[in-house]
């Protein structure tokens, strides 16, 4: 597996937690995932409206919890190692399901794991 991450609900507004990750992400040399609903680019990475089959390490998501919804079964296939749950998008319901599944579920920042070495 490589430490690819699938960042959910990324957004081509810079104002947003979802594109400040992404382009951290990029700037601490991840290789990364944006997938969102509107088009546009975070740095060199274009958001997509389709998601990856495979080869995904960590999912970090910008979604509510009925947002996420859709998305339970795709993430629970494609097996990543971990997914984080940034402020605002807890879900003890998805994180159970999840760690019953042997997915790590966390509850952090992405921003605050990357500048702190914890990513």
């Amino acid at each position: 597996m490589s430490n690819r991450t699938l960042v959910m609900g990324a957004t081509p507004n810079p104002e947003r937690y979802s594109y400040k990750a992404t382009a951290m992400l990029q700037e601490y040399k991840h290789d990364v995932v944006a997938f969102g609903l509107r088009r546009g680019n975070i740095g060199d990475v274009a958001i997509t409206q389709l998601l990856p089959e495979d080869d995904i390490e960590t999912v970090t998501l910008y979604l509510g919890t009925a947002n996420q919804i859709p998305y339970v079964d795709y993430i629970l296939k494609i097996k990543p190692m971990r997914v984080i749950f940034n402020p605002g998008t807890e879900n003890r319901a998805f994180q159970n399901k999840l760690e019953e599944n042997g997915i790590e579920a966390i509850e952090a920042c992405t921003l605050v794991m990357l500048r702190t070495g914890q990513y």
